[in-house]
């Protein structure tokens, strides 16, 4: 941890899988790049899933190789399980890697030691709000 326990407190984890593979993700129109959000409510979980695919097409991967991100809050012990919906949409993965991530938010005051934190940007968006909203 970069600050100590005085300044910020741990909130949650984010577990993420790092996957890379042969070919765009199915049903996107052969795309080298997409971005999938998949509702909470639709995977009965209290936040999103994110996936966020690229290619050699932008230069960050050997030619005819895709990478993709797929990440979420972790809610169990089980985090490479919780991922499970995002990375069954990739189709067949060449290599996988998996890690999770403490989330912390800021517990100082800013006016007395100088020190400003930004608070992570809220993971758990509600589509169904959002969608509501702006009916």
């Amino acid at each position: 941890m970069y600050f100590n326990a005085c300044i910020v407190r741990k909130v949650g984890k984010v577990a993420r899988a790092i996957v890379i593979m042969s070919h765009p993700i199915p049903n996107t129109n052969d795309s080298h790049s997409a971005q999938v959000i998949l509702p909470q409510k639709q995977l009965g979980r209290k936040s999103d899933m994110y996936l966020f695919c690229c290619s050699y097409s932008h230069n960050v991967a050997p030619k005819g190789k895709f990478i993709a991100f797929v990440s979420t809050e972790a809610e169990t012990d089980h985090p490479e399980s919780e991922l499970k919906p995002g990375i069954d949409l990739l189709g067949p993965v060449d290599e996988i890697f998996f890690d999770t991530y403490d989330r912390y938010e800021p517990v100082n005051e800013p006016s007395l030691d100088n020190c400003f934190i930004s608070t992570v940007l809220d993971l758990n968006v509600d589509l169904s709000a959002a969608s509501a909203a702006e009916e």
